[in-house]
């Protein structure tokens, strides 16, 4: 059996990052580096560049998230970025979007314990919930899938005007310029690459931020979605 990889001590730059929720983060980094990779959420290869590859990787993302919006985490898995963001901004309204049941699990059992009031867990694909769930002005992912699949779940889960934040790593400019047309069919009316993290993390983290117009998803979304709040109204009357 192999041995587990050993957890090491938060850097400086956690404490500053996290402030006041240093104490939560590291009992995050703790659960991820025990129970998470326990329950297969993450590989016991990434136990030992925890902090610096996703904690603070993600945590940096809140720099470029405005103030008290609703933000929605796509296919959380085992809460990144949506935890490192929820530790570091109280001011949002997360929800954390996972299909699958041992995550959701996990997802649940780290808002708790960590008491993350402002942070709500559901179970579901983002096609699933539209027209379920409120519509957000943030859409978080990272590593779930290229940028044109997860645009096609994340777009429509916005309110007009709102904006996709992607963590992607080297390929983020191809898989931009790949998505061009996808994205502009589904109501992207502004992109740009941005780095953030300068200082906290080497290199900086890299985002795809897409920003969407009035009709998110473009119009065939529209629909689909008008027709799943109005099936929803339909079973709240019944």
């Amino acid at each position: 059996m192999t041995e587990a990889a050993e957890l090491p001590p938060a850097p400086e730059q956690a404490r500053a990052v996290f402030g006041d929720r240093f104490a939560d983060a590291v009992r995050y980094a703790e659960l991820l580096a025990e129970a998470g990779v326990q329950r297969g959420l993450i590989g016991p290869r990434e136990v030992p560049r925890l902090w610096q590859r996703h904690l603070l990787n993600c945590a940096v993302l809140s720099e470029v998230v405005p103030e008290g919006v609703t933000v929605c985490d796509v296919g959380s898995g085992a809460g990144l970025p949506g935890i490192p963001l929820a530790l570091v901004r109280e001011d949002l309204k997360i929800t954390l979007l996972e299909p699958l049941l041992r995550r959701t699990n996990f997802l649940t059992e780290v808002v708790e314990l960590l008491g993350l009031d402002h942070v709500t867990v559901v179970r579901g694909r983002a096609e699933e919930v539209m027209g379920k769930v409120p519509s957000v002005h943030v859409v978080t992912a990272r590593a779930v899938a290229p940028l044109d699949r997860l645009a096609t779940w994340g777009i429509p889960l916005l309110r007009p005007y709102g904006e996709m934040l992607a963590l992607k790593g080297d390929t983020a400019e191809e898989e931009l310029k790949s998505a061009a047309t996808a994205l502009s069919k589904l109501g992207a009316v502004e992109t740009s690459i941005l780095h953030v993290g300068e200082g906290v993390v080497d290199p900086p983290s890299t985002v795809v931020r897409v920003e969407v117009g009035e009709s998110p998803g473009g119009v065939r979304f529209a629909a689909k979605k008008a027709k799943a709040a109005r099936a929803g109204r339909a079973r709240r009357r019944r």
